[in-house]
């Protein structure tokens, strides 16, 4: 069973730019395909990115295409979110998952971390 730890939330102007980091620990962490997911205040937890077990292949929504890049280093069990030009709409809780299968829906993934608050001001 693995643990998922974010970091790197925080408050950040629109326009900005932070990176967030998934931490695992407990499990092997290049067995699993990894993914972001963030519920906003009032709002359903939606996805928003996946890597594969390598790295090699990379889905997101359409609402962060060019600007949020996912990314993982599996020497050091961690994954990435690296979110650029922010808009006040990105502003939710952002949660990582671990899960084996392929997809976007929550339910492929079978561990998640806690979440970190990310809120774009305007």
């Amino acid at each position: 069973q693995v643990q998922l730890v974010e970091s790197g939330g925080g408050l950040v102007q629109a326009g900005g730019s932070v990176r967030l980091s998934c931490a695992a620990s407990g499990g092997t962490f290049s067995s699993y395909r990894m993914g972001w997911f963030r519920q906003a205040p009032g709002k359903e937890r939606e996805f928003v990115a996946a890597i594969n077990r390598i790295g090699s292949i990379t889905d997101c929504t359409d609402s962060v295409k060019g600007r949020f890049t996912i990314s993982r280093d599996n020497a050091k069990s961690t994954m990435y979110l690296q979110m650029n030009s922010l808009k006040p709409e990105d502003t939710a809780v952002y949660y990582c998952a671990a899960g084996s299968g392929r997809g976007r829906a929550s339910q492929l993934f079978d561990y998640w971390g806690h979440g970190t608050q990310v809120t774009v001001s305007s």
